[in-house]
């Protein structure tokens, strides 16, 4: 069955101080889906189970992201996370601190209606 995109946001997510790539995915998915509210799915008669929401996230260092704890924090939908690489770190040149900045797409599909 074909699907339809209805919905494609865009966030940034930081850790600071941990060098964790997950924390900072986490906080760009919720930065890309904290300001949407979906009536769709009560004006339609819908089932957000329907939907199914494709999420990627841009690190420098995908590898270390745990897409399947991301999975877990998407409130509706049947999820998928991505990581690729993509993002930026940024070096404190006083003490070292590495930043990790994390930049995601947060995609989401319905079958589409003929």
């Amino acid at each position: 069955m074909s699907e339809q995109r209805f919905i494609i946001e865009m966030g940034m997510g930081n850790d600071q101080y941990g060098q964790d790539y997950t924390k900072a995915a986490a906080r760009a998915i919720e930065d890309a889906i904290r300001h949407s509210s979906i009536p769709l799915f009560a004006a339609l008669g819908k089932d957000p189970k329907e939907m199914r929401v494709q999420v990627t996230v841009g690190v420098q260092a995908p590898e270390q992201v745990d897409c399947a704890a991301l999975v877990e924090k998407l409130p509706r939908g049947r999820a998928e996370v991505k990581a690729v690489f993509g993002g930026m770190n940024v070096t404190n040149p006083d003490d070292g601190n590495v930043l990790v900045i994390a930049s995601a797409a947060v995609e989401a599909f319905l079958p589409k209606q003929v």
